[in-house]
């Protein structure tokens, strides 16, 4: 078995046979089907990043941080769920009581994992964030079929370096090579 490691561009180790993402003619000639799944998952994350701004715009416009509005919608989901279902006993335990401060934690989360995957910031960090929000919402009983493929996403967001391959994390990183949100 050969451990030998290649050196990237900035002098990071990488396996042998897996070489740094580059946005260039010669390292899309060799690499097609790897170079067009980054594309294919950078693409995705511009539409990851637009749900979440459509999501705090469209609560932010209704009036969500000021009003009641999401109390409603607690209330009547709750009044949709057999009692014993886990989803009953979060929304009637934390998330009615806490609806005020979850108002804020949604608008704002949702708007500061929108822009920041939009940009590449951050991104390893907001992909957990957006899964945070994403268990959440699943466990008020607000999961439908469109679910387990944006908590997939979100986890391979948390996962993969795609700031790196397209975003603000690429330069951060270079001038901050040790910190962790750049990475």
């Amino acid at each position: 078995m050969n451990d030998t490691a290649t050196f990237d561009s900035q002098g990071e180790a990488s396996p042998q046979g897996i070489s740094r993402f580059e946005w260039s003619k010669a390292y899309f000639s060799q690499h097609l089907l790897q170079g067009g799944l980054i594309v294919f998952f950078l693409i995705v994350r511009t539409g990851f990043a637009a749900f979440f701004i459509y999501g705090f715009w469209h609560k932010l416009t209704r009036g969500w941080l000021t009003s009641d509005v999401l109390l409603g919608h607690f209330t009547k989901r709750l009044s949709e769920l057999d009692p014993q279902h886990f989803s009953a006993f979060y929304l009637s335990q934390f998330a009615i009581p806490l609806y005020q401060p979850i108002a804020w934690i949604v608008i704002v989360g949702e708007f500061i994992a929108g822009v920041c995957l939009l940009v590449g910031l951050c991104t390893r960090a907001n992909g957990w964030l957006s899964l945070f929000l994403l268990l959440n919402f699943s466990a008020g009983a607000f999961f439908n079929i469109t679910m387990p493929p944006f908590l997939v996403f979100a986890l391979l967001v948390a996962l993969l370096p795609s700031g790196q391959w397209l975003g603000l994390d690429q330069r951060l990183h270079a001038k901050y090579p040790n910190s962790i949100w750049f990475r």
